[in-house]
């Protein structure tokens, strides 16, 4: 019974996370990454720490000629973060993407 019970409960909580992930704007979708990544840096997961941060990653552009200069430094600084995280330095990682992360969230704010 409790299992059915966890079952219909997970079920209805994934519904709940599609429909926030589906009507979520990019920059939104970005924040999420960053909460990912921090939680799992708290938690000391390297390997889940390392896969949101290619995710940030994989969400540079460096097509637009504006968009290039901070791609790059933001490249440089994800790379920084997955090489410290490698290292097991997790406070050192958090710091960087929660400060990323807050930066973000101000930008979202004043658009």
């Amino acid at each position: 019974m409790q299992a059915a019970t966890s079952y219909a409960y997970n079920k209805r909580i994934n519904q709940y996370l599609n429909n926030e992930i589906n009507q979520a704007s990019p920059v939104q979708l970005i924040l999420k990454v960053y909460d990912f990544a921090i939680l799992n840096c708290q938690r000391k997961n390297m390997l889940k720490t390392n896969e949101a941060i290619q995710v940030l990653i994989n969400s540079l552009n460096f097509d637009i000629d504006g968009a290039r200069e901070i791609s790059i430094g933001l490249l440089r600084l994800y790379h920084y973060c997955q090489d410290q995280a490698r290292k097991n330095n997790f406070d050192e990682t958090q710091r960087i993407l929660t400060e990323l992360r807050d930066a973000w969230k101000q930008a979202l704010t004043n658009r």
